[in-house]
């Protein structure tokens, strides 16, 4: 009798052990078959616009900045949203009656304003950028510069808040903004009364002082700059605009709806690196319906002014900007190369020659081009 404990005893230990190897050989099997069938890397999906269910959610994902009235929600979905006045976030804002009724979605009145403002300007052009550091406010102003040395009257708008470069670069460092009847008058550049700008840059009691603003303060500026400047009339005014898709370009988009924009001239240098850039500008534009006029390759090259040896320093490993325009099916303005006569022309706030180089002739070919796409019309 005193042996039936240990037998007990040891009819568990079996049973714990069988269990224990049990789970051990499930595991090595789980294990074996998990090697032979190795995980599939999963792309993982952007967010997607939510279709309306005509309830409230509160998922609803935020509108761009041009979208929110100044004092609405955090959380708001926009004015133009089919969850407007409906959404969680809504609730408590002082727009959310208007919205729900669809008060809020009539046309801003700063669109008419604007197109009355700019009845007499002729063009209308963005210049656009996908990347910085590509030389698109440079461009502006030789272009600028070149609209003006075709004897036609120029306005050049820097929308660039954050980086107002276009003073210096037109020789118009420490001038001021005069306020008219009329409005507020453009800067002209000394000795070309032709050609007339007008920029943040001017405003700034300090030429380096920063300015630190959120999307609804430069949406005010951008709309005092398209209602409240007097240029007169106009044969071109071209906008110079920050680098990439946001707040300083939709808003510009939205205000000049009615001003019947000609469309974009996009920046670009040849490698890969801006090219990539630019095709997301290139379907902004698409997506606003905005006309792309064309593209220029900056940069695209440097020819030795002794030997004559053309190095690609950006070097084009996909084609460059002419197979990226044939490619997207947009129009190819042209070139224009690097020269060290350019950093200096923008330093000084001067324009290019015909006598300075091969860039001056380019730039006039580019304009010529641009020329072409706007008088289709």
């Amino acid at each position: 009798m005193a042996e039936r404990p240990q037998v007990a005893v040891f009819a568990a230990g079996a049973v714990a052990g069988a269990c224990a190897a049990g789970a051990a050989a499930y595991v090595l099997s789980r294990s074996r078959e998990e090697k032979a069938s190795p995980s599939v890397p999963v792309k993982p999906e952007l967010p997607q616009e939510q279709e309306d269910s005509g309830a409230a959610t509160a998922s609803a994902a935020p509108a761009p900045e041009d979208d929110k009235p100044d004092d609405a929600n955090e959380d708001c979905v926009g004015v133009n949203s089919e969850q407007a006045g409906k959404a969680s976030g809504c609730a408590g804002c002082p727009n959310q009656a208007a919205c729900a009724s669809g008060e809020a979605k009539k046309k801003d009145p700063a669109q008419e304003e604007v197109a009355q403002k700019l009845a007499n300007v002729k063009r209308k052009i963005l210049v656009l950028s996908g990347k910085g550091g590509v030389g698109k406010s440079t461009v502006s102003a030789q272009l600028s510069f070149g609209f003006a040395a075709r004897d036609m009257y120029v306005g050049l708008l820097d929308v660039d808040i954050c980086g107002p470069s276009v003073p210096r670069m037109l020789g118009l460092l420490g001038q001021d903004v005069h306020q008219s009847s009329e409005g507020w008058s453009p800067v002209y550049v000394p000795g070309e009364d032709r050609l007339a700008v007008m920029s943040i840059g001017f405003m700034l009691p300090q030429q380096d002082d920063a300015i630190i603003w959120r999307g609804p303060r430069k949406n005010g500026l951008i709309k005092q700059f398209l209602t409240d400047v007097s240029w007169g009339p106009l044969d071109c005014l071209l906008i110079d605009t920050p680098p990439g898709t946001s707040d300083e370009h939709l808003s510009l988009v939205t205000y000049l709806q009615d001003a019947s924009i000609d469309g974009a001239v996009i920046v670009t240098t040849p490698q890969e690196v801006s090219l990539m850039d630019v095709r997301k500008e290139i379907n902004f534009c698409k997506k606003v319906n905005l006309p792309v006029i064309g593209v220029i390759e900056n940069m695209s090259g440097y020819v030795c002014p002794k030997c004559g040896h053309e190095e690609h320093i950006f070097s084009p490993s996909t084609g460059g900007a002419q197979a990226m325009c044939a490619e997207m099916g947009v129009p190819f303005l042209g070139k224009v190369p690097l020269d060290g006569k350019v950093a200096q022309a923008g330093d000084q706030g001067k324009p290019l020659t015909l006598g300075d180089g091969p860039v001056a002739k380019c730039i006039d070919q580019v304009i010529g081009a641009i020329l072409k796409q706007t008088d289709k019309k």
